[in-house]
Order: C-alpha cells, then sequence, then structure tokens
C-alpha cells in the first residue's frame, strides 16, 4: 500500500462516526459510491444502508425476524470459534437449590413463586467475558452470572451479568463489541484485557458505552471473590399473571456475604500467585460447607410509571435505581454441591435467554431480541448437535416431550410411526401424542404497549435510548471519593495502554459530559490537555444520588465476627511460635464463619511452643494478596531470618498498602518497620484480633499509592 492510499484510508477512517439513526448521536459522512472497497455490504454482497440498528417493528417494537442483515452477522459471530465459548469461556459452576421466600401469585403465575417454602434445583455458572479458556481469573472484566432453574414447568434460564447494564443497546452491535474488546486480530494479544487500541477505539465512537464504562472500570470489575458479585438480569422482562395481566420486572441477585472487591494492584499479584483464585475460592468454600448464597430481588413497575421517565426502560445501558424502586426479595439460592466432572456439567452447560416459563416473558428490548436467536444459535457450533438439550446438565428434570426426532447425537429412542402433530396413530401414544395445552402452555404477553406503530418496519432506536450519560453520571457521583479515585485511576491506566492519541482524546471529550472533574483528572494522569466536550444527541439530567450503586455505601458498619463470615485470614509462624496463640486466633476466626491458613516459610511440620505445626501453604507460595486479612505470631529470632527473606517482608507491605487489618506480635514489630508499615487502626496488636474485625482502611489509601 503506498503512503498516499494509507493516508486516504486514516482520513476515511476518522472522518466516519457510526450511524445510531432516529434518537441517536450522530450520523454517518456519505460513502464515496465510485469506490466499491468503501462500501459496508453482507456475505453475499449486498450493500448494508445501516449497521448500528436492527429491523423492528415501530420505534419500541420487537426486533423481526426477516432482518437477514442482524441474522447473518451474529449467526457468522456465533460459529467464528469451536469448541470454546467466544465469550464467558472461562467459567466456575456449583449446583444448588432456589427456595421461595415471598410468593407473589399476584404478579405471575411462574411456578417457583407460588408459594413459600418451594424449592427447585439450580445450575450456576460465573465467568469473566473477554479472556479464553486458559486465562486468569481476577482480570478487571464484566463477570457472568447465569443460573438455570429446573422448574416442574421447565428450564428457566436466568442469564445475566454482575453489572446491571451493558455496553450497547442493540444485538446488531454485539460482534463489534467483542471483536474490539477479544485480542487485537494482528497480534493475538493482548489476552482477558481491555487496555488496548481497539476495545477504547470502539468505547468512545459509541457513546452508549459510557455508562457501562463507569460499572466496569469501578471496583466491581476486579471482584474479591464470586461469592461476594450481585448478579442482574440486566434487561427488563416481563411477570404474566393467571389473569393474563402483566408487569415489567427487573432481577437482581445480592450475595448473602455483602459485595466486595480488590485493589487494582491486589488483582494484578493475584493472578501471578494463583491464576484459579476465584475457581479454588468458590469450590472449597463449597467442598468446606461454607455454601454461599443470594437472594432473588425484583423490580415491579408498569408502563404508566416508565412512561414517565427520563429514560426507556427497553434500553439495557439503563438501570432502574433502587431508590425509586426498591429491591422486593422474593427467594434465595443457596449452591451446594460442586461438579462431579468440570467438562460434563460446567463446560457442556448450555444457557438460553430463550429459556423462559409461563408467567416469565420478553420485551422488546432490542439487545434482548437478539440475544435470543444467538444463545440457541451457538449451541450447535459449541455442542455439535441439535440435540444439545439431552447433556444431562441441560435437560429439564420435569417430563419433556414432543415430535422433533433424529439429529447428530441423539440418545433418546422415540417410538411410533409418527414425527408430526397433529396425527392419529395410536401407536405414538394415547390419542396420537404431545398435544399443545392452551390452558397451562406458555402464551406470550397479549397486549403490547411497547410498539408505536406496528405496520411500520424502521432501522430506529427509541429516542429516550440517545441519554448515553444521565446514568453513567449517576453512577459515578453515587460513590465515595475513594471509589471514585479508583475509577478515575482505572481509566487512566486503560488509556494509557492505548497509543492511538485520538482515541484517548475522544474518551476525554465524552468524559466531559459525565463529570468535568472526573474528565480533568484523567487527563491530567495521561498529561494531555482537555478536549471540546463531545455533542450529546441529549442533555445528560442530574438524577437522585443512590447509595445501592456502591459498594463501600453499602458496607454497613458490621461487628468483628460479621466482617469474618466467608473471609479468610492468613496466620504467619515459624520456629517457636507460640502454639495456643495460634490455636486462639485460628479457633476465633471459624468459629465466626472464616478460614484460617496457617502460612510458614516451610510446609512441613514445624516445631513450636506446645507441640508442631503444619502449615496450610508455604510463604511465598501463599502471599498476602490471597487473604483478606493478616495476623502473625513470630519469635525474635525467626524474625531476624525472615527480614532477609524478600517474600516476608513483601507479605506485610501488600497488606498495608492493600488497606488490610495487619495483627503483630511483638517481635514482628521489626519486620512492620522494614516493609514501611505505618501504624494506624488497622495495624493491631494480636491480643486485639479478631475483636477489631477486617474491614478496609481506605483511609490509609492515599499514603500507600498516587491515585488519578
Amino acid at each position: 500500500m503506498t503512503s498516499n492510499s494509507k493516508a486516504a484510508k486514516k482520513s476515511r477512517a476518522k472522518s466516519t462516526s457510526p450511524s445510531i439513526g432516529q434518537g441517536g448521536e450522530t450520523q454517518q459522512h456519505p460513502t464515496d459510491a465510485s469506490d466499491p472497497t468503501a462500501i459496508l455490504t453482507d456475505n453475499h454482497g449486498h450493500p448494508i444502508s445501516d449497521n448500528q440498528n436492527s429491523l423492528r417493528s415501530g420505534t419500541r417494537g420487537p426486533t423481526l425476524i426477516e432482518d437477514f442483515i442482524l441474522r447473518e452477522k451474529i449467526f457468522h459471530f456465533d460459529h467464528e470459534r469451536i469448541p470454546e465459548r467466544i465469550v464467558h469461556a472461562r467459567g466456575s459452576g456449583a449446583h444448588g437449590v432456589f427456595e421461595c421466600t415471598k410468593a407473589i401469585p399476584a404478579l405471575t403465575k411462574a411456578s417457583i413463586f407460588q408459594k413459600v417454602g418451594d424449592t427447585c434445583p439450580v445450575f450456576a455458572r460465573f465467568s469473566t467475558v473477554a479472556g479464553g479458556a486458559g486465562s486468569v481469573d481476577t482480570p478487571r472484566d464484566v463477570r457472568g452470572f447465569a443460573v438455570k432453574f429446573y422448574t416442574q414447568t421447565g428450564n428457566w434460564d436466568l442469564v445475566g451479568n454482575n453489572i446491571p447494564v451493558f455496553f450497547i443497546q442493540d444485538a446488531m452491535k454485539f460482534p463489534d463489541l467483542v471483536h474490539s474488546v477479544k485480542m487485537e486480530s494482528d497480534r493475538g494479544y493482548p489476552q482477558a484485557a481491555s487496555a488496548h487500541d481497539t476495545f477504547w477505539d470502539f468505547v468512545s465512537l459509541m457513546p452508549e458505552t459510557m455508562h457501562m464504562i463507569m460499572w466496569a472500570m469501578s471496583d466491581r470489575g476486579i471482584p474479591r471473590s464470586l461469592r461476594m458479585i450481585e448478579g442482574f438480569g440486566v434487561h427488563t422482562f416481563r411477570f404474566v399473571n393467571d389473569a393474563g395481566d402483566g408487569q415489567y420486572v427487573k432481577f437482581h441477585w445480592k450475595p448473602v456475604l455483602g459485595i466486595q472487591s480488590t485493589t487494582w494492584d491486589e488483582a494484578v499479584k493475584i493472578a501471578g500467585a494463583d491464576p484459579d483464585f476465584h475457581r479454588r475460592d468458590l469450590f472449597e468454600a463449597i467442598d468446606s460447607g461454607d455454601f454461599p448464597a443470594w437472594d432473588l430481588g425484583v423490580q415491579i413497575f408498569d408502563e404508566v410509571w416508565a412512561a414517565k421517565q427520563a429514560y426507556d426502560v427497553l434500553d439495557a445501558t439503563k438501570l432502574i435505581p433502587e431508590n425509586e424502586i426498591p429491591v422486593d426479595i422474593i427467594g434465595r439460592m443457596t449452591l451446594n454441591r460442586n461438579v462431579d466432572n468440570f467438562f460434563a456439567e460446567t463446560e457442556q452447560a448450555a444457557f438460553l435467554p430463550s429459556n423462559i416459563i409461563p408467567g416469565i416473558d420478553f420485551t422488546n428490548d432490542p439487545l434482548l431480541q437478539g440475544r435470543l436467536f444467538s444463545y440457541l444459535d451457538t449451541q450447535k457450533s459449541r455442542l455439535g448437535t441439535t440435540n444439545f438439550h439431552q447433556i444431562p446438565i441441560n435437560a429439564p428434570q420435569c417430563p419433556f416431550q414432543n415430535f422433533q426426532r433424529d439429529g447428530m447425537m441423539q440418545t433418546h429412542l422415540p417410538k411410533g410411526r409418527a414425527n408430526y402433530e397433529p396425527n392419529s396413530l395410536s401407536d405414538v401414544g394415547e390419542d396420537g401424542g404431545p398435544r399443545a395445552c392452551p390452558e397451562h402452555g406458555f402464551t406470550s404477553f397479549r397486549a403490547n404497549d411497547e410498539r408505536n406503530d406496528p405496520s411500520q418496519k424502521l432501522r430506529v432506536r427509541s429516542e429516550l435510548f440517545a441519554d448515553h450519560y444521565s446514568q453513567a453520571r449517576l453512577f459515578y457521583r453515587s460513590q465515595t471519593a475513594n471509589e471514585q479515585a479508583h475509577i478515575a485511576s482505572a481509566i487512566v491506566f486503560e488509556l494509557s495502554k492505548v497509543s492511538l492519541e485520538h482515541v484517548r482524546s475522544r474518551i476525554l471529550s465524552r468524559l466531559r459530559n459525565i463529570d468535568e472533574q472526573l474528565a480533568e483528572r484523567i487527563a491530567d494522569g495521561l498529561a494531555m490537555d482537555l478536549p471540546e466536550k463531545a455533542p450529546a444527541a441529549r442533555d445528560p439530567i442530574d438524577m437522585e444520588i443512590t447509595d445501592a450503586l456502591s459498594i463501600q455505601k453499602q458496607a454497613s458498619p458490621k461487628s468483628a465476627s460479621d466482617q469474618l463470615l466467608g473471609r479468610k485470614v492468613g496466620i504467619l509462624f515459624s520456629d517457636g511460635s507460640d502454639k495456643e496463640s495460634i490455636d486462639r486466633i485460628k479457633s476465633a476466626v471459624e468459629s465466626a464463619g472464616g478460614t484460617a491458613f496457617l502460612v510458614a516459610p516451610k510446609i512441613g511440620k514445624i516445631k513450636v511452643k506446645g507441640g508442631t505445626l503444619q502449615a496450610d501453604g508455604q510463604l511465598a507460595g501463599s502471599p498476602s494478596v490471597i487473604f483478606d486479612a493478616i495476623a502473625s505470631i513470630l519469635m525474635p529470632d525467626a524474625v531476624e531470618k525472615l527480614l532477609k527473606d524478600s517474600a516476608a517482608v513483601q507479605w506485610f507491605a501488600d497488606a498495608y498498602a492493600h488497606c488490610k487489618t495487619i495483627a503483630y506480635c511483638e517481635g514482628t514489630k521489626k519486620l512492620l518497620a522494614k516493609a514501611n508499615v505505618e501504624y494506624d487502626s488497622g495495624v493491631v496488636a494480636i491480643a486485639d484480633f479478631p475483636r477489631c474485625g477486617i474491614a478496609r482502611y481506605w483511609d490509609r489509601e492515599p499514603k500507600v499509592r498516587d491515585l488519578a
């Protein structure tokens, strides 16, 4: 390619903005029709007029299956790689039970919500999104949160994330989003990371991503444990009752252990110390009987309320603030059994948003509508057969029968001559086999006030979809000052990996619509001038700040024992340490529901005062980043040896830098001094632990790192 050709191509790329259509922010610049290579086409050479919006019936109507451009794009995307999942490839799964704690028959006829105490088996899978199956557990990423309910009226798959909103509004853009965040196609890296040119280039051109960016760059993107993440259905669904009346519903999973994150430095070091940190944490908790649990909550509202909002409830980049509609808890999921075989269960589990049961229905959310096609289609690529539903982990646990037969890997033995319906052949079964049941079968919601004019077929978005900044502003301004600093620092880090200055500048111009001070501190962190504010299709509004969006604001004061529930404490000891003191701390931690993990310079039996002890982990292989708090019981001569061990010094330095509780004995003081640990309310004498608790001491953070 000549330099002139490169310049022309670069110029054209810079001058083109995505076409958002009605309700969007910008329109695509005219294309040079004389240049065949400048026109976007489908795989059969048909010119494409709009690559941003799927075809739907009316402005807010359902997506139409006749949209061959959407179907081809999603179809190709679904089959790009085999057999690993394209997204959510690295996952952890477990079995459990769901129990209804509040019956809501007036709202829905869904079988699992009819009677308090009713239960059904579930299988849950948690995952990272961007990395492959061989990546690590702790990158900054969205976490998938998918639950399969094996109900008596069929399987219901609630397939969501640990963030209540998404990057895009229309399924048409899903392949583009994932292509941008995956490894760059010319070099095959970075793996499991969004800190690179192509992702932020896409984000900078798609203002609808900005709300999700705030969440992903917050501490939600680097969770402490899968047991300590929230889950969300993301989309707006419908509840339908026996009378056929429907209301909108949003689904929430609230972890019983509360929400907790790591720091960025901690997440990076955990990836090196234990790439399977989250997977191991979940498995060991269940294996030891510390069953993780989540409360299922719902937000219920109707069309009248929805019509009064300044945003569109069918927009997957928007949430319903909990201070406006509180989350009503209606059930609890407890995971109580690890899988017997990772491949057969966790890897072969197939979740489908289209798996719903009577009493639950879809809305015309254009992202959801595309997912209904995509997830079913992709199972053929991953699992090799249309009969993937016969794999035990995917099979319903209630009777199921139909006339769909044959196909690769058919394991059932259907009997009879007829494989069609209706039929009158008695050998199929009484009255010719199964028949549709109008009384109890699934029926779509009969009224649909979401539509404007169903006679129109348009590639458009609702006007309210064009407000890309109000909820991003709400999320940022609802955080504590400390959490805001984390967001700013995360974006500075990510953009520091972006080599294209015009992309960094474009992101800054978008951020000015969210919060001026946020944009300024990020520009300062990048040593860049602040560009002009990007034009907004709809001016952002200031919404009421809500504490439910902040991890730290939700962390209400707890007793020391409550703080220890589900957490892990590392106890460092060595030759001559006092066994009685170690046993006391270990017993106190375990009686409060925590896990005590003994760390020593050597892994075998060690002579201590009062007998012998065997360490659970060796010092160099058990860094403090894998614990929620640390304690040490050391004799002076052992400390003298450890002063020469960089792993020992770093053990304390990291715990201090990550704002954790450090409980020390008198002999440990020399190690604390060498690790530059300053005494504060979180650095306590061993006699005060664990009464002091293990909360993070965020006021320490300005002393240990330079935040944006």
